[in-house]
C-alpha cells in the first residue's frame, strides 16, 4: 500500500438524540458523531411502529383522476 494516500479512519463515540452512546470506526472529522435515531430507540426495533394513514392522500389522488 502506498503511504499517505489513505483517509485518516479512527475511533469515534456516536452519541444519538436518545442518550445512547457507542463506539465505531470512521473517516470522518472530530471525536464524536451525533445522530438522530439509533437502533435503540429507531420504531423497527423497539417495536413500536407507526402506523401512517395515507389514505387521505390516496383518496385525493384517485378525486383527482377520477379513478373512484
Amino acid at each position: 500500500m502506498q503511504n499517505g494516500i489513505h483517509p485518516d479512519y479512527h475511533e469515534v463515540t456516536v452519541v444519538c438524540a436518545c442518550g445512547n452512546t457507542f463506539k465505531t470506526g470512521t473517516c470522518a472529522k472530530g471525536d464524536t458523531l451525533k445522530i438522530d435515531i439509533c437502533n435503540k430507540c429507531h420504531p423497527h426495533y423497539t417495536g413500536k411502529k407507526k402506523v401512517v394513514d395515507a389514505s387521505g392522500a390516496v383518496d385525493k389522488f384517485k378525486k383527482k383522476y377520477n379513478l373512484e
